[in-house]
């Protein structure tokens, strides 16, 4: 059987679609990765603007609790002192 004067041509472009059909699955792979990567980059960033805002409100009520701590502190030196001067006054008053 006589081969036709089409089979190299034939052949060749064969070889050269199923090295297109594998180029194709290759970049399907990668743009399906890269969208991957794309979404997992997005959630990451969500993430760090949501501990952003959390941190932020965190250093707020930090500031708070501090600030309020040194009131409470400034007050109580304050009765603390009031009480010394009521206490010397009863002892100076009963004669100690």
């Amino acid at each position: 059987m006589a081969l036709s004067p089409f089979e190299p041509s034939l052949k060749r472009m064969r070889a050269a679609i199923d090295l297109l059909e594998a180029a194709v699955e290759r970049r399907v792979r990668h743009d399906a990765k890269r969208g991957d990567s794309d979404e997992e980059l997005s959630l990451m960033q969500d993430d760090r603007d949501r501990l952003a805002v959390d941190l932020d409100s965190a250093l707020g009520r930090g500031r708070a609790l501090e600030a309020a701590n040194a009131e409470a502190a400034r007050k109580l030196a304050q009765a603390g002192e009031a009480i010394e001067t009521v206490v010397g006054r009863l002892l100076a008053a009963e004669g100690g």
